[in-house]
């Protein structure tokens, strides 16, 4: 069982490396997403440099790549332990590719992804915070922001053997978030518009 769940932390990483953001917008406009925008390899900025078509995409593709490990790592009957390694990993690869450099995105829709098999209830209070936060305020870094701090909450509610490793992952997303909370504090963070694009 070890040997598996050091090779299902591995293969979380390597297709949580697989940045969809880059390769869509690649295909979709023919730029590098960290050149455009605000320069994160995530749905939101996809969605503002290449339409709402290539940002669905990209967020569904960055969600399954969270869901889909930690998933086969429950039907395996991995520990909660092992489940978090692999939920873990997978967000590190989507934030640090070892296939771009080491320059990902955010990791929000793959923690999301991967949060999702571990209980439902816990999933569906992370989507509602976004869109309720999302609906009023229309900037996707401070609903993403809200979501993930409110994040350990929920987990000690619905899976409380997940706190420590959601705490981690949150830490990490707020991190990857630095820019967007100073932004926010000085009120030039902007909202999200999708790019005017035909395909």
């Amino acid at each position: 069982m070890t040997t598996w769940l050091v090779f299902f932390i591995l293969m979380a990483y390597l297709l949580g490396s697989v940045s969809s953001a880059i390769v869509v917008t690649k295909l979709f406009v023919g730029d590098d997403i960290r050149e455009q925008g605000s320069g994160n390899a995530g749905a939101s900025n996809v969605m503002r440099v290449a339409g709402k078509k290539a940002a669905a995409i990209v967020f569904i593709f960055d969600v399954l790549k969270g869901a889909i490990p930690v998933y086969a790592g429950f039907l395996l009957g991995f520990t909660p332990l092992g489940l978090s390694a692999i939920a873990i990993s997978a967000c590190i690869g989507h934030m640090f590719p070892l296939y771009f450099q080491f320059k990902g995105g955010k990791g929000v829709a793959t923690a999301l992804g991967a949060l999702f098999p571990l209980n439902l209830w816990l999933a569906l209070c992370l989507i509602t915070t976004w869109l309720l936060v999302f609906a009023f305020s229309r900037i996707s870094s401070l609903a993403a922001i809200c979501t993930f701090i409110f994040a350990p909450f929920y987990t000690y509610l619905f899976k409380p053997e997940y706190l420590l490793a959601v705490c981690f992952l949150c830490l990490l997303i707020l991190f990857k978030h630095k820019s967007n909370i100073l932004r926010l504090f000085v009120r030039s963070e902007r909202k999200l518009k999708a790019a005017n694009r035909k395909r």
